[in-house]
């Protein structure tokens, strides 16, 4: 408005300059005269056109060819399972930078797309057997263990089982599965889930939602920090949420940590073992496990010695290694310091050179599709007209299988302040079975970033809902919950349950395959998948963050929720 005020001031003396002129000859022209021409040219200076919104195209011009090209490229046996710190690790990963290179995207680790994340690879070997009491378990069909010490070798020897039910110590619960107990040189055997899946009580711990007290990383966390020098979870196909398969396929071969995880006391020995085994041991203490499970679900169970020890040996190769985390940013046009987050891993389980046959774990849904989709979104954002307010960072991160090391990494050493993370969206493992009128939002009820979401899916007449099945502790198992541990609003949306008629045939079939190839051999990319179903979570994922991208507020968690409080003082 000031501009505006002074053109016309400057208007106005001009046209008084120019009466007075009249009254000369033409051969005595004022300065002002000789100025006349420019002002009114600049008076005649059309003004800039107003921006065309583009939005609408842009969203319904996503290319689905492409989306399905980078999918496949990703999944191909020529990344060899993208195993980090591997060649099939860093083709990939120079495969995404140039993606983001080729659409004008900066780097968003100062002038690398590159943030290197340290690890350390420690692979146990697997000619080992497991003795517990009398009996001798097979490695990979009966139990599978290792260890996250950067040792040469690891002994367990005639170490004392003590059953700990679910190993939580929990004070806002009122809850300690320890209690009484000295677990130095001993071997805890622990329940998975945690008690309130079993119970199905919403008084206890979340009910049949699972809290981190159930996921298998506290337990041993736990274990380590009472001292004990082995932990043995009891593998249970439901309150697992997956099969045996999950677990001897991802705990055998390389098991990869960061280098400088800091030196929380860790058990000499971590491992699995199947419930066959674990009622077989307890029938050898004179214990029925199922009646000792129901004890666990109380608050006053106490530890029980099974009078049985555990003994395991085995040598381990180390090495040191670094694997990237793929960071590109689009600079905010008003606020770029703050920033909007799209992250999804780019890592699988590599190849197991002990298979015979097939050896690559291709990991097509687990996670090139959430990889795919956030390219195709940041292209996305390269086209619209009316630019994001905020910069919008995306980041393909790694070692998300070994445990969110890439996004815990990048949580420690942030390239943006965590403060000025205004959200965060996560992508892994989209939806290729069938379109659905709802979206499932996983951990539903904790921030205000869902309200974005909630909104975006209206475009496609969805509804936002929770998870089919909380008790899977879904919230606590992908790379958002990395930031969400440092106060960032984090969201992990796709999919659904409810399918359109017309795909619930179909639907039937790639579900029952995906939860079939979840971590296996099978998990390749299929020409006839419902590619439409993932391209419609694609878009309601761009709308929401574009929303915020352009909007002026900072979502917060909700009230109650465990991460509230860190992210009010955060943004102090």
């Amino acid at each position: 408005m000031k501009k505006t005020r002074n053109f016309t001031s400057a208007s106005l003396a001009l046209s008084s300059l120019l009466l007075l002129s009249a009254c000369d000859s033409g051969d005595n022209k004022t300065s002002a005269e000789k100025a006349a021409p420019v002002e009114k040219q600049q008076a005649e200076k059309p003004q800039a056109a107003p921006i065309n919104d583009n939005f609408a195209q842009v969203y319904d011009s996503f290319d689905l060819a492409t989306y399905k090209q980078n999918v496949k490229i990703l999944a191909s046996d020529d990344f060899t399972g993208r195993e980090p710190a591997t060649e099939g690790g860093k083709k990939t990963t120079d495969f995404i930078a140039e993606q983001f290179k080729q659409m004008g995207l900066k780097p968003g680790n100062g002038d690398s797309y590159f943030q290197q994340v340290p690890l350390i690879s420690i692979e146990a070997d697997p000619n080992m057997e497991l003795t517990l009491g009398d009996a001798k378990l097979k490695y990979f069909d009966e139990f599978v263990a290792g260890t996250s010490k950067s040792v040469e070798s690891v002994e367990l020897k005639d170490s004392e089982l003590v059953f700990v039910g679910y190993g939580v110590v929990a004070p806002e619960y009122g809850w300690n599965d320890y209690a009484g107990i000295d677990m130095k040189g001993k071997t805890a055997v622990i329940l998975v889930n945690d008690p309130g899946f079993m119970t199905e009580d919403p008084e206890l711990f979340q009910g049949r939602t699972m809290t981190y007290y159930g996921r298998w990383t506290y337990k041993y966390e736990e274990a380590g920090r009472q001292g004990a020098a082995g932990a043995i979870i009891v593998h249970d196909t439901a309150p697992a949420s997956y099969g045996w398969g999950v677990v001897s396929n991802s705990w055998s071969g390389a098991q990869y940590q960061l280098a400088d995880a800091g030196d929380e006391p860790k058990p000499d020995v971590e491992g699995w073992i199947t419930l066959d085994k674990a009622k077989a041991l307890f029938k050898a203490a004179g214990l029925d496990f199922e009646q000792e499970q129901a004890k666990a679900l109380t608050r006053d169970f106490k530890p029980v010695e099974l009078n049985q020890t555990a003994s395991v040996n085995f040598s381990n190769t180390i090495k040191h290694s670094e694997s990237a985390n793929v960071i590109a940013t689009l600079k905010g046009s008003e606020v770029p310091q703050e920033h909007v987050v799209y992250m999804g891993h780019w890592d699988h389980l590599g190849q197991k050179a002990h298979f015979e046959g097939d050896q690559i774990f291709n990991g097509a849904i687990d996670n090139a599709t959430g990889i795919a989709g956030i390219i195709s979104i940041a292209k996305a954002f390269t086209e619209v007209n009316v630019k994001p307010k905020r910069s919008v960072t995306f980041m393909a991160v790694t070692a998300e299988e070994q445990g969110l090391l890439g996004s815990k990494y990048f949580a420690a050493n942030p390239t943006v302040a965590t403060n000025n993370i205004v959200g965060a969206f996560n992508i892994d493992s989209m939806n290729v079975s069938g379109r659905v009128n709802d979206l499932t939002v996983v951990g539903f009820g904790k921030s205000e970033l869902e309200q974005y979401v909630t909104d975006a899916a209206k475009r496609q007449n969805r509804v936002t809902k929770v998870e089919a099945d909380p008790s899977r502790g879904g919230y606590y198992r992908s790379d958002h919950f990395s930031l969400a541990k440092k106060g960032v609003p984090a969201i992990f949306a796709g999919g659904g349950s409810d399918f359109v008629e017309a795909d619930k045939a179909a639907a039937a079939k790639w579900n029952a395959m995906r939860g079939k190839c979840y971590h296996q051999l099978c998990d390749e990319y299929q020409e006839d998948w419902n590619w439409p179903a993932a391209m419609q979570d694609v878009k309601i994922l761009f709308e929401a963050g574009y929303k915020l991208s352009i909007d002026d507020q900072y979502p917060n968690w909700y009230q109650g929720t465990e991460f509230k409080a860190i992210r009010d003082k955060d943004r102090q």
